[in-house]
């Protein structure tokens, strides 16, 4: 199973998985006839179908979980004892998270990037929620043009402004300061005096 997905990890030219599948084939030929064996081997390549369909075309990751979900069905039902099947689903989902060690030797396949958001959105990547002239308002003074209860507008300087009040009312016309200033929210506090 490691070597089966390594192969959807990185890209491995289909040695990889071959040898995964060999190995699983020589494992249900352990346990099965050969008709259920073909059955079986049939089943596990419509899981794997849809691990591939699910990375080169929809992305969302339902096909992958049915996918895996079907191998972990087929590996611990071919066994005549569900103590030996038992063990043969732990070691399917072993192989699986030892798999990712793969990606730290190998070239990463770059199958499910679609669904994956690497962008950091950073400042240095032109991505600010942060209004910058609203910094400066910080410790300025200014007039509430409505009613506060908690929001309303302000005016510092020729500029109206939405704020929001500590929590308090603060009437239309009664001088205020700028306390804090959050991302696109202007904090004020009534004047005293």
């Amino acid at each position: 199973m490691m070597l089966l997905i390594g192969e959807f990890l990185v890209k491995l030219r289909g040695v990889s998985g071959a040898l995964g599948f060999g190995f699983l084939f020589l494992y249900f030929a352990t346990y099965l006839s050969p008709a259920n064996l073909l059955i079986a081997s049939a089943f596990y390549l419509l899981a794997i179908a849809l691990l591939i369909i699910d990375g080169k075309i929809l992305n969302d990751g339902t096909l992958s979980v049915i996918g895996v979900i079907l191998m972990l069905f087929i590996v611990g039902s071919v066994t005549s004892s569900w103590l030996t099947g038992l063990y043969g689903v732990i070691g399917v989902i072993l192989g699986i998270m030892c798999s990712f060690l793969f990606l730290k030797v190998f070239p990463k396949r770059n199958m499910w990037d679609k669904i994956t958001l690497f962008d950091r959105l950073t400042k240095e990547a032109g991505y600010n929620s942060m209004n910058e002239s609203y910094q400066e308002l910080i410790h300025q003074k200014g007039i509430a043009v409505t009613d506060l209860r908690p929001t309303g507008t302000i005016k510092i300087g020729e500029r109206e402004y939405s704020a929001i009040s500590n929590g308090k009312w603060v009437g239309s016309g009664e001088k205020i300061v700028v306390t804090h200033a959050d991302g696109t929210k202007i904090m004020v506090d009534v004047v005293e005096g």
